[in-house]
C-alpha cells in the first residue's frame, strides 16, 4: 500500500492556509489510513481535519490541523485515486484494446483494471469478475453509484468464453444484487461479429429486459481492431452487419419503451457511421453514455447550435469527488492570446469526425473553415475516432498541410496531457491550440474568428 501524495494545493484554501504543500505524503487522516480517494473524501468532510504528513527533506512526520467549514473543500488534490493496490483485470478478452496496443508506450497504458472504485470515480467499465460480498456491502452502504458494467452477453457459457475467465459465467449475479438495492448501473455490450451478435445479441437484450429492467442504460458498441491485434478471429463490422445490429437494437429498444417506459438500449454513433444511416434525433437519447460514444455526435450538434445552452447533461462519467486526480482526457486547454487569433482556424480531427464537422459547417454556410483529417496510421485497423488520434499522426497531417496555419485540436485525444504515443502538444509542428471537445467550445471559437475575404456574416 502506498500513501497518497499531494499533487496540487489551491492558494488561500483551507489546506493551503494550514501549511499543506505539494509533495507532502499523507500517512493518516483523523487517525485513519484511507484506502482510496473515496474514503479520503469522507475523512476530510468535517470542520476539523487532522493529518499526519511527511515531506521531502524531513525525516519525521508532522501533524497538521486544517480548520474549515463543514463540507467545505480542502482545496488540495492527491496523485492517485486508489492508495492500496488497483484491482487488475484477470480476464483475457480477445477484443480487449489493451492487448492491441503497440509495444513501447508508457507503462500506465498497459494497466488493465477491473476495479469497481474506478468505475464509480471515472466511469471505467468493470466485468464484476473480481467483485466480492465485501465490495457489494461497501457499494450499497456508501451508495457508490452509478457503476458501469461490461455485460457483453447474458449467456453464461459464452460470457466465460468471451472473457476467457470461468468466473464470467457467474459474475453477473452481482448485477441483480446491486440493482435491487437501488444502485444505478449502466451496462455495455462490445459486439464481436459472429460471436455475440445476431441471435445472441437479441437473446441478451431480451434477457436484460426480463431480468434487469432496473438497469439505467445499455450501450451497444462495436469492437475496435488495431493493426497490432494478434487475434485472427477478430474482424470489423461490415455495412450489413452494422445494419443488422441497429435493427435489433432499435426493435428491442422500442419494446423496452413500451414495456418499462424507457428505451434502455442504445447503439453507439459508430454503428450509424459504419451502417451509413442517419443518426437519431436528440429525443431518442437519454445521454447517459455520451463518453462511450453513444449520442456524442447529437450532443455535440445540439451544443454547437445552442439547443442545450446552459443545460447540464448528466453523463454520469467522472464523478465529482473532491481531491481526486483528473485522470482521463481532462487536458490543459491552451489560450490564444497571440496574433494567431486573427487567422482562420484549421480543425484537426479523425476520419469519422472530419465527415461530421464538414456537414455541420456546411449547414451554417461556414464551409470556408478547413477541416484537416488525421488518418490513424499508428493504430490502423478500423480506428477512426478523434479520441485515439496520436501525436505522430497529427504531426504528419500538419506537416503535409504545410505547418503554417492555426491548428485547432480537441482535448479528447489527450490523456494526462499526452497523446497515447507519448508525445505532447508542444512536440507538434506549427501553432496548435487545444480546446474543449464540445460543440459550444467550437462554436465560440468559430464566431471569434475573422471572416475570410469575400465571406460576410
Amino acid at each position: 500500500m502506498s500513501a497518497p501524495v499531494v499533487s496540487d494545493v489551491v492558494d488561500g484554501s483551507p489546506a493551503g492556509l494550514a501549511g499543506i504543500k505539494v509533495g507532502d505524503t499523507i500517512h493518516s487522516i483523523n487517525g485513519s489510513v484511507p484506502l482510496d480517494v473515496i474514503e479520503y473524501q469522507q475523512l476530510i468532510d468535517g470542520e476539523r481535519v487532522e493529518l499526519v504528513v511527511s515531506r521531502p527533506g524531513r525525516p519525521l512526520s508532522t501533524k497538521i490541523v486544517v480548520e474549515k467549514g463543514l463540507g467545505e473543500p480542502m482545496g488540495m488534490r492527491v496523485d492517485s485515486a486508489v492508495f492500496d493496490r488497483i484491482r487488475t483485470c484477470d480476464n483475457h478478452c480477445e477484443f480487449c484494446f489493451i492487448y492491441q496496443l503497440p509495444k513501447g508506450l508508457r507503462k500506465s497504458l498497459y494497466l488493465k483494471d477491473d476495479d469497481y472504485r474506478l468505475s464509480f470515480l471515472y466511469g471505467n467499465f468493470t466485468t464484476l469478475t473480481r467483485f466480492t460480498e465485501l465490495d457489494a456491502e461497501r457499494v450499497i452502504t456508501e451508495r457508490l453509484s452509478p457503476l458501469y458494467v461490461s455485460i457483453h452477453t447474458t449467456n453464461p457459457e459464452l460470457r466465460a468464453e468471451m472473457l476467457r475467465n470461468r468466473r464470467g459465467s457467474t459474475s453477473l449475479q452481482w448485477l441483480g444484487v446491486l440493482l435491487d438495492e437501488g444502485i444505478e448501473i449502466h451496462g455495455q455490450l462490445v459486439i464481436c461479429p459472429g460471436v455475440n451478435d445476431g441471435i445472441e445479441l437479441e437473446s441478451t437484450l431480451l434477457d436484460i429486459l426480463d431480468r434487469y429492467p432496473k438497469i439505467a442504460s445499455v450501450g451497444i458498441v462495436p469492437l475496435g481492431i488495431s493493426d497490432h491485434s494478434s487475434e485472427p478471429g477478430l474482424k470489423a463490422h461490415s455495412v450489413s452487419e452494422a445494419r443488422d445490429v441497429l435493427d435489433i437494437v432499435d426493435r428491442l429498444g422500442n419494446l423496452a419503451a413500451k414495456t418499462i417506459g424507457r428505451r434502455l438500449f442504445y447503439a453507439s454513433d459508430e454503428y450509424y457511421l459504419v451502417a451509413e444511416r442517419p443518426l437519431p434525433e436528440s429525443s431518442y437519447y437519454d445521454f447517459t453514455q455520451v463518453e462511450n460514444g453513444i449520442g456524442m455526435v447529437r450532443a455535440f450538434r445540439d451544443e454547437f447550435f445552442g439547443l442545450h445552452q446552459g443545460e447540464a447533461r448528466a453523463t454520469g462519467f467522472f464523478q465529482a469527488v473532491d481531491g481526486a486526480p483528473p485522470w482521463g482526457y481532462r487536458a490543459v486547454r491552451t489560450t490564444n492570446e497571440s496574433s494567431r487569433r486573427n487567422e482562420q482556424p484549421i480543425l484537426l480531427t479523425g476520419t469519422y469526425g472530419a465527415g461530421i464537422l464538414r456537414a455541420l459547417l456546411e449547414e451554417l454556410d461556414m464551409d470556408h473553415v478547413e477541416v484537416l483529417e488525421v488518418r490513424n496510421d499508428f493504430f490502423g485497423g478500423n480506428i477512426k475516432v478523434a479520441g485515439l488520434m496520436v501525436g505522430a499522426d497529427i504531426a504528419r497531417a500538419i506537416e503535409s498541410h504545410g505547418g503554417t496555419g492555426r491548428y485547432i485540436l480537441p482535448d479528447v485525444c489527450l490523456n494526462e496531457d499526452r497523446f497515447l504515443d507519448g508525445l505532447r502538444v508542444e512536440d507538434l509542428p506549427g501553432w496548435v491550440e487545444v480546446i474543449e471537445t464540445s460543440g459550444r467550445a467550437l462554436r465560440s471559437l468559430l464566431e471569434a474568428a475573422p471572416a475570410p475575404l469575400g465571406v460576410t456574416s
